[in-house]
This record gives C-alpha cells, structure tokens and sequence, in this order.
C-alpha cells in the first residue's frame, strides 16, 4: 500500500506526467483508481479496529461468565435438544468428583440416578415460552458412588432466532436447603418466644400500676364478706346457746324468755340474706381473680362468650383508681354487648388504651375522656378519646411500631400500643389511631361479634 501511494504521489508530479506523457483522461483515471484504494484502505483499517474490540468485548465476556460460573455455589448443567452436557460449572465438579472433561458430551444420564426425572426434564424445552420452571429431586452420583440429594429447576433454553436449542439445570443440594429451613425455623421461634417474653414483660408492668386499682377492687367484696362472716359468728354463738338451753330442758317460760334474749327469731329471719351476700361477695373476688388471670395469661384462654361493655367498666375501675389522675369520663355506651372471644385480650387492650389516654392527660386541671361502644352488622366499635395535645402528624406511622414511645424515660416501654394492636388482629379485628377535630387523640377498636376459631 505505501508503493501504491507512492506512485499517486508521481502521478501527481507535473514533471513526471510530462516525462509519462499521460494524457489527461489517463491521468484523471490514475487518480480516481489511487482514490478507490484509498478508500477500500480506510475501511479495512476500521473494520479491523472493530474486530479487535469485538473480540476485546466477547474474551471479557468469557472471563465474565467463567468467573460466575466459578463463583456459583448451586450446580449448573447446560444440556442441548438431545440431552448432552454441554457446560457445566465448578460446583456440579466438586460435588460429582468429576473433571468437566469427563462430563463436557456426554448424556445427562451419566450424572443422576433417577432416569424418569432425567426425561422428564430433557421435555423442558417443549413447554411454551416464558412457562414457569419445573421443579425437580434428582440424585446426583458421586465419584465415590454416592447419591447426593438435589432440588432442581429446569427450564428451556433458545438460541439467537428464539428456537429451542437445549435446557438448563439449576440445583442446590437437599441438606443445604434442610439446614437452611431448620435455622430458619429456629430464628422464627425464638423471634415468637422473644415476642412472648416482650408482651409478658409489658403485662407484669401493667399489672404492677393496677395493683391499687385492683387492691381496691378486691377490698371492698372482702369487706363485705368479712363483716357478714363476723355476724354470722355472733348469731352461731346465740343459736348454740339458745340450742344448749333446749338439750338441757330448760321450762317452756324461760326458753321463751331465753329466745327473746337472743333474737332468735330475728336471726333466723337475717341468715338468709348474710349467707346470700356473703356468697355474693365471694363471688365478686372470684370474678376479680378471674379476670386477672385472664389478663396476666390469656394465650391460656379458650374463646367464651363475654360482656364488651362490663369488661370496659372493669378495665376503667382498674386503671383510674390506681391513677392520681382523676379525669372526668363521659360514657356513650349500651347496657351490654355480648362477644365470642378472647376476653383477657379484650381487656389487655382496654387497659392499654384507657392507661395511655390518662398519661398524656396528666398534668391536667380537668382532664377529661369520653368512651363510645356500639355496634355495626359484623363489629363492636369501642373510641376512647382524650383532651390531650393529640398526635404528631410526623409519629403517626409509627405509633404502633414496638419500642416507640413519646414518654419520658423510666415511664413507658414503647409497648402498650403495639402489643394492643397485635392483639386486635389477633383477635380479627383492628386498632386505629387519629385525632379528634375538637382537639385529642382517639383510638378506635374494631373487634368481630363472633371471634375467630384460630384465636
């Protein structure tokens, strides 16, 4: 190409086109031929550049997939139309003990056990386009003779005009994926028994600020029994007196006069209502511990019908005399609500809702909340308002997330709330949270008439 050039460059010297003596139809030729070449030189100089980088670009590429296909931990067999190996990568090597030049043409055959799956996977190719994968366990045989256990998604293969042209196998050992499962069941239950130790934790701080409350509760029916049992002790006393007189056959006058003494009459005619009330007092602190049971340990409780509207006024009495808080509460609510359910959860969130509304009202010269209950066609409907400072538009996404709280230090867990609302699914229903338009916030409990079974 540089003679080529090189004579250009004399043609084009007037002095040698004299001494040629070229005519210039000839010398008109010469150039426009010297140009055509020139020309067919520039394209193959850039042709050859973009082989070059051409080939540049596919070795990368090369190094690229060898490096994947070094790197990968699950096995991968790439088989064509006939089922024969055509790549594999170095985890099916490791794990089958063979070199990929033993493997590299042969059929599949020659790796697993199972000649049934083996078939049903060289089909893969006749499924339709963009199928799912299919699924398969296949046993991979070892050097040593030894079956390993793989899970195996096969799926089809096209070339570069979109015809099938073989499949490709993915798997992963079994015992790789059992360890997996077992360590992830073991993460999930000590997450549920963290989860459990969190909303026990979250109860027993419950119940130590309603000790008061419950305190009070409970020493009032005592009382009561107390008192009945002291009368019922004097009046035992006058009746085995009056009873010893008879067995001592006292006259007929003076046991008469003895009866009038100790009003016997008057005692037989009180027994009845001292034994009722005592019963009734007794009754009333065995519902008390009832409810406390249920409320330290309702996991342990099985659904039962129950009454919305007195599990309110239970969970009300509790917290507020066990509060220096004294709010004034106004009640929109009917005589009763039955429900089937979880009563210790109904009440854990009650409490929960009703201790929340007077925290962020202490302080307060006239606090005041307001308790709505009724019912829809499938819902009972409890709104417990406050007249607090309501809530921060910026916290309202995470108000029932575990741990957050707008309280000082030492004086709340961050739990209340998000325990409530895992309960109020639990329970199939839902906790919400807004603020009123008259200033507060209101949390509105939905819980279904008839529970659900798996509570």
């Amino acid at each position: 190409m540089r003679s080529q050039r090189s004579s250009h460059s004399l043609i084009r010297d007037a002095g040698v086109v004299r001494a040629l003596d070229l005519s210039p139809a000839t010398e008109v030729a010469w150039i426009e031929v010297v140009q055509k070449m020139e020309s067919v030189y520039a394209d193959l100089v850039q042709s050859q550049v973009q082989v070059e980088e051409k080939n540049a670009a596919l070795e990368e590429a090369q190094q690229f997939i060898r490096s994947v296909l070094f790197s990968m931990t699950d096995v991968l067999v790439v088989c064509d139309l006939e089922g024969r190996i055509q790549q594999v990568n170095r985890a099916l090597e490791r794990l089958s003990g063979k070199p990929a030049s033993e493997i590299l043409g042969q059929p599949l055959i020659c790796l697993f056990a199972d000649a049934a799956e083996i078939l049903s996977c060289s089909n893969a190719h006749q499924r339709p386009e963009g199928g799912a994968l299919m699924d398969h366990e296949l046993g991979l045989l070892s050097a040593q003779g030894d079956v390993v256990p793989l899970a195996v998604n096969c799926s089809p293969r096209v070339d570069v005009d979109g015809r099938p042209a073989g499949m490709v196998l993915l798997g992963r050992p079994m015992g790789e994926l059992q360890r997996a499962y077992l360590e992830l069941s073991r993460t999930h239950e000590n997450l549920k028994q963290a989860q459990l130790q969190l909303v026990q934790s979250e109860k027993m701080a419950s119940l130590g600020r309603l000790v008061a409350g419950v305190a009070h509760e409970l020493n009032n029916p005592i009382s009561f029994v107390f008192g009945n049992m002291h009368a019922l002790q004097n009046y035992g006393s006058r009746i085995s007196r009056y009873l010893s007189a008879v067995d001592d056959g006292v006259s007929g006058e003076a046991l008469a006069q003895l009866r009038e003494e100790l009003r016997i009459d008057h005692i037989m005619g009180d027994m009845d209502s001292l034994i009722e009330g005592t019963l009734e007092g007794a009754e009333r602190v065995r519902d008390i511990v009832q409810d406390l049971l249920r409320y330290a340990t309702p996991q342990q409780e099985a659904l039962c019908r129950f009454d919305l509207v007195e599990v309110i006024n239970t969970a009300v009495e509790w917290v507020t005399k066990a509060s220096r808080v004294k709010p004034q509460i106004d009640y929109e609510m009917p005589t009763t609500l039955m429900l089937r359910g979880c009563k210790g959860h109904a009440q854990q969130i009650l409490i929960n809702l009703i201790q929340n509304a007077m925290d962020v009202m202490d302080g307060q010269n006239v606090p005041r909340m307001v308790i709505k209950c009724h019912r829809t066609e499938s819902y009972a409907v409890v709104s417990i308002r406050d007249h607090g400072p309501g809530i921060a538009e910026s916290v309202m996404t995470t108000l029932f997330e575990p741990f957050y709280t707008t309280k000082p230090v030492g004086k709340g867990t961050g739990l209340g709330l998000s325990i409530s609302y895992g309960l109020a699914v639990d329970m199939g229903g839902e906790l919400t949270a807004d603020n009123h338009p008259e200033g507060g916030a209101v949390f509105t409990l939905f819980l279904p008439l008839e529970g659900r079974d798996d509570d």
